[in-house]
């Protein structure tokens, strides 16, 4: 959270589309705070995505629209949400069809705990960029909690619960710890 990672695939999106190669965006259909099929920035940026479900075969349909037009790059964000095949068939990509994967999210829930494809993605990527979120207190936010209305910490409930900065907040691992949600 707060660490702008659907800003930097947003960037790497231009980047492809500037030297005029092709891009495949995909992104949760769980997130719809700014409506479906779109992936969307804090900062205003934004742009049209296909969506993915549990169900959903990326390798399958990623095949067949590059047989349609070549693609260079896919991008995935709220790729928490990503099931174990669906990493599995993200390595499938890179490795049989040879195009690059790029996949953003967050790593893991307001409890600590690991989401499945954030599990999968940290065990089989090739490489791992940390995108750097800050605590309120400085340092580097590693963690996220679920705040109430009224900003007080909640610890318990469904490991989803789909929101932005009215309801988490990124903190240091000691803040998260204590539950401090504020400087004091």
């Amino acid at each position: 959270m707060n660490a702008g990672k659907s800003t930097a695939l947003l960037q790497a999106n231009h980047g492809y589309i500037e030297k005029g190669m092709n891009t495949l965006l995909f992104t949760s259909e769980k997130d719809t705070r700014f409506g479906e099929s779109e992936i969307v920035a804090r900062i205003g940026l934004k742009a049209d995505a296909k969506t993915f479900n549990e169900g959903t075969n990326i390798m399958n349909q990623v095949s067949k629209l590059h047989a349609d037009s070549n693609i260079d790059c896919v991008l995935i964000d709220e790729a928490q949400f990503l099931t174990k095949d669906q990493v599995f068939q993200l390595g499938q990509i890179v490795d049989q069809l040879n195009i690059r994967v790029m996949a953003y999210g967050i790593r893991t829930d307001f409890q600590g705990e690991l989401f499945t494809g954030s599990m999968y993605l940290l065990a089989w990527s090739d490489r791992l960029k940390e995108l750097r979120a800050v605590c309120h207190c400085g340092k580097k936010a590693t963690m996220i909690v679920r705040v109430n209305e009224d900003g007080s910490v909640i610890r318990e409930g469904d490991q989803i619960d789909i929101g932005g900065n009215e309801k988490y907040l990124s903190l240091c691992r000691k803040h998260f710890s204590q539950g401090l949600t504020k400087k004091s």
